[in-house]
């Protein structure tokens, strides 16, 4: 059995038809994970939806009225970029339920996953970019308002920059951001233009780790913005995650990381521009736990974006960030 729990619905899949976003991962992700018996049947929690009074904690009155009653107008489905229905609104509900289950545990047990969630393009009064609901902010605002944490940080290594996390937990006060003198040339080297940018945090401090030259358009500041560029390799992406993490944590301490982490990053991706292998994206979850570990903080994992040309090797890339996490909270060496 696994030290911290696995959840997942078959509510999960999204009836998308043809489409670039392979919602039948989830469920080939939960096959792959027992039948290579890195997980066995005990490890998996199925959630509940969330409520409607969940999903208020961060959405508008008027978008969550229009996603129940079927009313979004044609601008607004365009931009969610995948087909309107009700078995959509449902399935994102279960997904948002999964993520505020996960959350709850990863309090109790160190860390946990919901094996689908991380729909971090979603605002609090639109939905773009595949996402719908916000699971990840949703659970996170429900579980502040229960008491049960304060301060929170997420931690976005998907592809796509996370604009509605940084939308919604948007520093207060106006601050100027500028690139942080912290980057090493020797470490990174020197033909990454990359930037990262630094602007602070009130209750939820947000880092996001993506390509520059990639969907949104218009990419509003979280709190450590790490822009990368195109063809950004294994080491050079490693680099610069940990500047990021290490910077977030000397100005921030949570009660609870969420980690958002995307399968596109890697090179087959596509919807992506970098060069990460399966094994570079492995070493990235690796060093994720290790320092979430190292500081005591507990871990709550969603998977995000994913889109390889094989969905095999998406399905890979998510079982080996389960994989990863086994090796670092159990000790029990390669899975």
């Amino acid at each position: 059995m696994l030290p911290f729990k696995l959840v997942y619905s078959d509510h999960y899949r999204l009836p998308l038809g043809e489409h670039v976003f392979p919602t039948q991962k989830y469920e080939l992700v939960k096959q792959e994970l027992l039948e290579e018996g890195v997980a066995s049947t005990q490890d998996f929690l199925t959630p509940t939806p969330a409520t409607e009074a969940d999903v208020l904690l961060v959405h508008s009155h008027f978008y969550v009225d229009k996603l129940i009653e079927g009313t979004l107008t044609a601008r607004e489905e365009l931009a969610l970029e995948i087909p309107y229905s009700h078995e959509a609104v449902q399935a994102f509900l279960w997904h948002t339920g999964g993520t505020i289950l996960a959350a709850e545990r990863a309090l109790s047990d160190g860390v946990a996953f919901n094996l689908g969630g991380g729909f971090h393009h979603a605002y609090p009064d639109h939905g773009e970019g595949f996402c719908m609901i916000h699971d990840v902010a949703v659970a996170i605002r429900k579980l502040q308002k229960q008491g049960r944490i304060q301060r929170v940080m997420t931690l976005d290594c998907d592809v796509h920059q996370g604009n509605g996390t940084a939308v919604i937990f948007a520093k207060h006060r106006d601050e100027n951001s500028e690139a942080l003198p912290s980057r090493s040339t020797s470490t990174i080297g020197n033909r990454l233009s990359g930037t990262m940018l630094e602007r602070g945090a009130d209750d939820v401090f947000t880092i996001s780790l993506h390509q520059e030259n990639n969907y949104p358009l218009q990419k509003p500041p979280s709190s450590i913005d790490v822009n990368l560029p195109d063809g950004t390799t294994d080491s050079e992406y490693i680099a610069w995650l940990d500047n990021a993490i290490s910077s977030g944590f000397r100005q921030f301490q949570p009660d609870l990381l969420c980690y958002i982490a995307g399968a596109d990053p890697y090179k087959e991706d596509q919807l992506g521009g970098l060069n990460l292998t399966i094994d570079g994206l492995k070493h990235r979850d690796e060093l994720v736990f290790q320092a979430a570990r190292a500081k005591g903080i507990p871990v709550m994992v969603t998977f995000a974006g994913g889109y390889a040309r094989k969905i095999q090797d998406t399905v890979r890339i998510h079982r080996n960030t389960v994989g990863a996490a086994k090796e670092v909270f159990s000790g029990a060496g390669k899975s």
